[in-house]
């Protein structure tokens, strides 16, 4: 992500990699927002339980892979919304679209969705475990991303009910991210062997969450119900 989105950068290596970011995705054309059509202030969703809020969450990360698309639906997300994984800190949900859409080549790039379910450990919080793949807009051609695991926990506001804090975790460490991408070479050798593919999925927004979504998106409550029933 580059400088003007991140809080903080967490290590070296990144602060030193971000002078090479592209100044805007390698996919996207100069001066056009491919965000524009995101209304990063619409309402937000009523509380909904966590089962229904994960089951909802599940079918739109599916569906957009806003990992690393950015595009998010804003409308199950706090205002003050914090953001960290092992490289980088940031706050607000619209930086945080921002960022991934510069970070993450958008022809190439992929966020699989494995699971999204309520964490069974940890109060209030709802994990998802996804397949990242594709490359980063660093350097002239960017950089491929060996595909790994990404670990995701969202924490939700036991008060509103909105996700309020996201970290994301790796199943390999920083270097071998690192090594795989300069030295592809190396991959299955000295660093670890690329995360297998995963079988796509389609899960089904729930009812419930999806008269919810539809209120926040502007629609009006039946808005939800006839995408449920694909009208």
């Amino acid at each position: 992500m580059t400088s003007s989105d991140v809080d903080e950068y967490r290590n070296a290596a990144t602060a030193f990699l971000s002078n090479f970011m592209q100044k805007s995705g390698s996919s996207s054309a100069v001066g056009v927002d491919p965000l524009s059509d995101i209304d990063f202030d619409r309402p937000k969703i009523p509380k909904l339980g966590l089962e229904v809020l994960a089951a909802a969450l599940d079918a739109e990360l599916c569906e957009r892979e806003w990992f690393v698309t950015g595009r998010v639906n804003p409308a199950y997300f706090d205002d003050d919304f914090r953001f960290q994984d092992p490289d980088v800190k940031l706050t607000g949900i619209e930086e945080y679209a921002r960022g991934v859409v510069k970070i993450f080549d958008q022809s190439t790039s992929r966020a699989q969705i494995m699971s999204c379910v309520v964490n069974s450990t940890v109060p209030n919080t709802i994990t998802v475990t996804w397949r990242l793949s594709g490359r980063v807009n660093i350097g002239p051609k960017g950089l491929p991303i060996k595909p790994y695991v990404v670990y995701t926990d969202l924490t939700v506001d036991e008060t509103s009910g909105l996700v309020s804090f996201q970290e994301d975790r790796f199943d390999v460490p920083g270097w071998d991210i690192l090594l795989s991408a300069l030295f592809p070479f190396l991959i299955g050798r000295v660093t670890k062997e690329p995360a297998p593919e995963v079988p796509a999925r389609a899960p089904k927004m729930p009812v419930m969450a999806a008269a919810g979504v539809g209120t926040a998106r502007g629609g009006g409550i039946f808005d939800g119900l006839l995408r449920q029933l694909g009208l």
